[in-house]
């Protein structure tokens, strides 16, 4: 140990009091080199300007201007261009017409007859007798153009567009009245879309009747009635009008967990737990085919809307797509990692997408088999996929976001962020709502064009069941739109319609504009 006789005892000062006395002794130190700045060489200046205006303005001093406008260059403040020696020595005068053999014929100006043509360099006293020579219909119509714009003269030379930042400046024309002048003003940050009025959705119905968790629900293609699959293994048919029970289907030995009603055929298709995907004859009401192939509990089934094939996905992390009359296994597409929770067939390529709980969708060639893209946007689990009824995009639903996407290649649209829940399922409707429905019971209502989420509500759940019961699993529009259908984990069947006596007024957009966030893959 150090001799006590030799610490010495420092004053505790504050960092305020240290940081002011290093920025003093900083400044006293170099006063020295700034009292006196030097002077300012002219001919430097000259040139330091000369460069900022060729840089600045280098693709629009050469430009033609309508006649009586002025032009481009000479929007430059005088205090540059008589600052400016190599400025003033380098602009020339630009005659206001149409030279012959011009590269872009459509351009506005003064058009050429004869005499005119024969005179390459017209004075302005010219300019303004075959002005006054015009008919004056015909001259206000040349008054009122506009000279083209540096973007359409770029576009018609096939220069590419200068990508600027949201604050960078250009050059905008502003009209005030009959007079045109061209400014310098702020380029505005681009806003959220104005999301379209939706009417707020109510409950309306509730339907009771099975003795287990409702996992699926479809609607058959008359929109007359709907099918239920619930984990009582049982299968039930209801009047979509009445809400009253008309059949009820057993032969699954597990939960159901997928179904789909053929549009050509009186089939109805159903698979569960129990690895057993079933075709039924509606008609005989009873199972008529059997496709085996699958490893684990089957999770979700699709109906191709063109070809009589079958798409199913499940816990085996593979899709298998089958003959639906020969039965057989036309294709087995691996590639996920983990299980498949949803898989969607469409007429257009891709005409394959599934989610999976590998956070990646993938779309999926038909014809080879394959996959031909895989989206990896995810961070969690993909639980459900929804094609747009009249776009050619999809919609995606995991506990970190609802992601948009365009066919055919998968391209990222936007986030839908706000459902902080473990999202079991999608719905779209022709009127672009996009409805997800949560793990606790929880309904967000969407505005597909902006993302804006215009309502938000919890499904009460049954008389005698428990909170942690309301959850929704499935849920699905009918065929006209106006009708959701949602089945729960308190083992109802849930009916929700517009608010046919709302209005704009009664219940305005709570919106207000907001700047478009950076996209977030």
């Amino acid at each position: 140990m150090a001799n006590s006789s030799h610490i010495v005892h420092v004053s505790k000062q504050s960092v305020h009091t240290l940081v002011f006395r290093s920025l003093k002794r900083s400044h006293d130190m170099f006063i020295a080199d700034n009292a006196h700045p030097p002077n300012r060489d002219a001919h430097a200046d000259k040139v330091k300007v000369a460069c900022k205006v060729k840089d600045q303005y280098g693709m629009i001093q050469n430009l033609t201007a309508s006649t009586g406008h002025q032009r481009i260059a000479e929007l430059s403040h005088r205090e540059i261009r008589e600052g400016s020696q190599e400025y003033e020595q380098g602009y020339e005068e630009i005659p206001a017409h149409i030279q012959p053999g011009h590269p872009y014929p459509n351009a506005p100006g003064v058009p050429l007859s004869e005499q005119n043509a024969r005179q390459p360099n017209l004075s302005e006293g010219g300019i303004q007798q075959v002005m006054r020579g015009l008919p004056p219909s015909e001259a206000q119509i040349q008054a009122s153009r506009t000279a083209h714009g540096v973007e359409d003269i770029q576009r018609k030379a096939g220069i590419p567009e200068r990508i600027q930042p949201p604050g960078s400046r250009a050059l905008v024309a502003i009209s005030s009245g009959t007079k045109n002048s061209q400014a310098l003003v702020a380029r505005k940050a681009p806003t959220m879309p104005r999301p379209k009025w939706h009417p707020p959705w109510k409950l309306y119905r509730v339907i009771s009747g099975h003795l287990g968790w409702v996992r699926s629900i479809a609607v058959e293609p008359g929109n007359q009635w709907f099918v239920t699959g619930a984990g009582d293994r049982v299968i039930k048919i209801w009047d979509l009008a009445s809400g009253q029970l008309k059949l009820s289907l057993t032969g699954h030995v597990s939960a159901v967990r997928g179904l789909a009603v053929s549009p050509r055929q009186p089939y109805l298709f159903s698979c569960g737990e129990d690895k057993m995907v079933k075709c039924w004859d509606l008609e005989q009401n009873k199972v008529i085919r059997h496709y085996h192939g699958h490893l684990s509990a089957c999770y979700a089934l699709d109906l191709h809307p063109t070809i009589d094939i079958l798409a199913t996905c499940g816990r085996d992390a593979t899709i298998r797509i089958w003959d639906m009359r020969s039965k057989a296994c036309v294709h087995t597409l691996t590639g996920h990692t983990n299980t498949v929770a949803s898989v969607k067939c469409q007429s257009a390529e891709p005409q394959i997408v599934s989610g999976s709980h590998d956070s990646t969708i993938r779309l999926w060639d038909l014809a080879a088999g394959k996959s031909r893209a895989t989206l990896t946007n995810h961070k969690k689990s993909v639980r459900s996929v929804v094609l747009h009824p009249k776009l050619y995009m999809m919609a995606s639903a995991s506990p970190d976001n609802i992601k948009q996407w365009k066919f055919p290649e998968g391209n990222f649209m936007q986030n839908l962020g706000g459902h902080n829940a473990i999202v079991n399922c999608l719905a779209v409707n022709s009127d672009n709502v996009l409805v997800s429905g949560g793990d606790n019971g929880s309904l967000h209502f969407w505005d597909w064009r902006s993302g804006f989420n215009f309502q938000r509500t919890q499904a009460p759940t049954q008389p005698g069941s428990l909170d942690s019961d309301a959850g929704i699993f499935a849920m699905t529009f009918d065929h006209s739109g106006s009708r959701l259908l949602t089945a729960e984990g308190d083992k109802t069947i849930k009916i929700y319609k517009e608010d046919e006596e709302a209005t704009e007024e009664t219940h305005p957009l709570n919106w207000k504009p907001e700047i478009m966030k950076k996209k977030k893959y």
